[in-house]
């Protein structure tokens, strides 16, 4: 349920030979970080990750054994504890939050797609290859809302929406890198090369 192939294109364009499309378990475990994109609604994707056991897998690998994940979009928001999004659903729970739905008092189309500046809280390690106010492609309906401790970057869209956070070794961002050009490559070679 993501750009799996953009992505995929974007880390082979930066020299990654050993990039794996992959749900077996087995590969999972070998992997030294992990990339979690996400595109669709969170509850079909709460389905899919049940339905193979990743739910579990994912949360010893990430929380149990300590290694980095970045997620995008949707990858992100299955992060948060839950999400209103077509009722109200459970997250896996990795940062404290919730999903809610866009409401801006202003009259900005929803879903908030196109690109956009992003104010950046915390440079390491994502950012320190980009610099404050750089924009990135964003396509969501709904946002993360969390603690401030846990937001590393934040864009303007009517209302202040999260575009990233970060706790210890999870990672997650709402925008597309693999959308956004320079920017985006930027963000993947920060992520991977801190791991």
């Amino acid at each position: 349920m993501g750009n799996t192939f953009s992505i995929q294109n974007a880390l082979t364009y930066l020299g990654y030979s050993k990039v794996y499309i992959t749900s077996d378990e087995t590969e999972i475990k070998s992997m030294d970080a992990l990339i979690f994109p996400g595109v669709g609604a969170f509850d079909e994707a709460c389905k899919q990750l049940a339905a193979r056991n990743l739910d579990k897998i994912l949360t010893e690998e990430v929380i149990g054994r300590k290694k980095p994940i970045l997620g995008i979009c949707l990858g992100m928001q299955l992060f948060a504890s839950s999400s209103e999004e077509n009722g109200l659903h459970q997250g896996l729970n990795w940062i404290p939050g919730k999903v809610v739905k866009i409401v801006t008092s202003s009259h900005l189309p929803v879903p908030h797609v196109g690109w956009n500046d992003i104010t950046i809280q915390k440079t390491d390690p994502l950012f320190n290859r980009n610099s404050n106010h750089v924009n990135f492609y964003f396509d969501h309906s709904f946002h993360f809302e969390c603690e401030p401790a846990f937001v590393s970057s934040w864009c303007e869209y009517g209302i202040r929406l999260t575009a990233s956070v970060q706790k210890e070794n999870v990672f997650g961002v709402q925008f597309h890198p693999e959308k956004s050009h320079i920017s985006g490559l930027k963000l993947f070679r920060s992520f991977l090369t801190s791991v």
